[in-house]
Parts: C-alpha cells; structure tokens; sequence
C-alpha cells in the first residue's frame, strides 16, 4: 500500500488543491482530493483484469470549481434538501439559502463540497479531509470541526469514516456524492447495470424532490416501479408513468434501510465489467439517484468525456432529507459536545 501526494492545479483565487491517490497491492486505487473532500478517481479491475475508473470526475481542481452536480463531494453541513432553507431548534429559527427550487439543498451554495479542506496522510491507505466550519456559516448556528478519512484496503474496500463535534446544538447530516459507473466513467448509461437495495420503503418526494412525511411501501401499487429487493437493471422501470419517477425526474428518492443484514444497504454490479460494488453502512437511509441532470452541470469529465443524463448513479448514505420538518423521521441535532460518528464502505469484487 502507499499514498501518492500530487498537485491537482489552482483554485480561481490561486489556491493550491492537492490530490491524494492511495494505492493497493493489485494496482487498484482510489484518489481524493482537498476540494469538497472529494473522490475524484475509483480504478478497479474488471473481469479481464484491466483497470477501469467507475467514479465520474474531472481532471483538475478549476474543473470542480465549475462543475454544479456536486461530483464525488462531501455536502454539508446538512446533505440533501431542507425545505424552504428553514428549521427550528431550540425553539429558534433558521434561514438558509434556497439554492434548489423552494429549497435548500446539500449545505448551500458553498456548502462542504465547495471548500476546500486540509488533507493529511495518516497511514499507508488511509488520508483524513478536515475543517472547521464557523458559527453562522451558510445560516447554520455553532462552530463545527469535521473530519472525513478515507481508507482503502488490500481488499478492494473503500472505507468512509466521518466525525463531527459542535460547540453549540446544530443540525448535521453527512454523505457522499460519488457517481458510479460500473463499466467505467466514460462508458455512458448506466440503465444496464443492476442494482439491489436492502429496503421495503421509501420517503416520497413532493413535485420539487422534498420528502413530505410519508413512508411509501414498495409492496404497494404505487411503489412497485421504485422497488430493488430483487436485483434488475436500473433502467428497466425508470421511464414508467409513475408519479415518484416523474417527481424526481428519475430515481432521486430516500429508501429506508430497516432490513441491513451486516449493514449491507445496497449491491450494484455490471455484466459487461464484471464489477460488483456492496455498500454497508451505519446510517439509516440511502438517497439513490440516477444523474439525471448531469448533462447541464457544466462537468468537463476526465479524459474528455461528456457526462450525458443517467451515466452515472449514486448511493449516498444518509439521515432522511428534510429530517427537521418531520419528527417521525431519525433526527438530524447534534447536541453540543456530543460526536457525530458514521461510516460507510464500498466493498469492490469481481464477479466472474
């Protein structure tokens, strides 16, 4: 194992970005970079033994600065959408800034995944992001220290720990933002690939992709289009008539991970590649999202590419969207003094 420290080029206000790549024994590596806390490449070998890159990105740090779908970042301090930008804790209310539609999506406008963190290698496989993030800071009350460690093993697993301590009450929410696609970056829609969620539910949407409160069985009419307990391809319902697909314009929906065995949420593979990814983790819920703006993002993809609709999907672990409004849902407060703690893991293998 090793960590290889490169420059990944300027900021707008010239500062330096650097990107970490951490490599295994089987040439197999994951690279991250200080911008967003962002994972930038996934090489992993496929059934022939050749490396593919599955993770969408881009080639420089001035690239992440312009590109909108929040690519393999870190959002925060509250991932996912608030509704209206609002919430009350400790009976006084907030506002923060409306970026997506009526709502506040994914910290802000310059949430997490557009700062740029300190990054140092800690072990052989392992590199920590980390920043404070000030009282006040896009509207979110308290000082908060968090931390972002990635590990990559021997084993082909992607190890995501995050922590997060406050000095007043707040509201926290960490994930994720990687696009995958199992065939590689570059290699276009991912409707071929399968997918299984370890789920019996999900949050429904309203119009503007904001869950409303209510649980919706995938064992009812109106969920079977939304249901993965059984593996199929991701585009084999994703253009049906349904009301959930057609308010998120394609999967964007919250599924609820009440059946884990082992904290396995989700398993995605591809046939073509060869390449199974499992997620565990210890969160409560998985936004599954199928890229379906990715073509006007302003993305200047790796290698050239041109990140078209649906090239890409994510599985971001998370505490339900829109948490505060409704109470029924795991809560989203971090207590003054009290650790925030998760973790969440992709296990890469091959299947033959």
């Amino acid at each position: 194992m090793a960590v290889k420290k490169q420059s990944f080029g300027k900021l707008s206000d010239g500062t330096e970005v650097f990107l970490y790549t951490i490599i295994n024994e089987k040439g197999e590596s994951v690279s991250v970079t200080e911008y967003g806390a962002s994972v930038v490449a996934i090489n992993i070998r496929d059934r022939e033994r050749n490396l593919r890159d599955i993770a969408l990105g881009c080639s420089c740090a001035a690239d992440y600065e312009e590109q909108t779908a929040c690519l393999g970042g870190v959002p925060g301090r509250h991932a996912n959408r608030i509704g209206k930008g609002r919430f009350v804790l400790n009976g006084e209310e907030y506002s923060l800034a409306v970026n997506n539609g009526p709502n506040h999506l994914h910290g802000g406008p310059t949430g997490f995944h557009r700062r740029v963190w300190y990054g140092k290698v800690v072990d052989d496989d392992s590199v920590v992001f980390s920043r404070l993030s000030t009282d006040g800071e896009e509207g979110y009350p308290g000082n908060l220290m968090v931390s972002v460690k990635y590990t990559f093993t021997n084993k082909g697993r992607l190890v995501i720990r995050y922590k997060a301590l406050a000095d007043r009450d707040t509201v926290v929410n960490l994930t994720n933002h990687t696009y995958f696609n199992l065939n590689g970056h570059d290699s276009g829609s991912v409707n071929g690939q399968y997918l299984h969620i370890w789920a019996d539910s999900f949050t429904e949407n309203d119009s503007d992709c904001l869950p409303t409160g209510r649980v919706v069985s995938l064992d009812s009419e109106e969920g079977k289009a939304m249901d993965f307990r059984e593996d199929r391809t991701i585009g084999e319902k994703i253009e049906e008539d349904n009301i959930h697909l057609k308010n998120g314009s394609g999967y964007d929906h919250n599924y609820i991970l009440e059946n884990r065995k082992d904290g396995l949420a989700a398993r995605a593979y591809s046939k073509e590649s060869g390449i199974c990814m499992e997620c565990y983790t210890t969160q409560p819920g998985v936004q599954f999202y199928t890229g379906n703006f990715l073509s006007t993002s302003n993305i200047r993809g790796k290698d050239g590419a041109n990140y078209q609709d649906r090239d890409g999907f994510c599985l971001e672990t998370q505490h339900f969207p829109n948490a505060m409004a409704c109470p029924q849902f795991p809560s989203v407060v971090l207590k003054a003094g009290e650790l925030y703690k998760e973790k969440t893991e992709y296990l890469f293998s091959v299947m033959e």
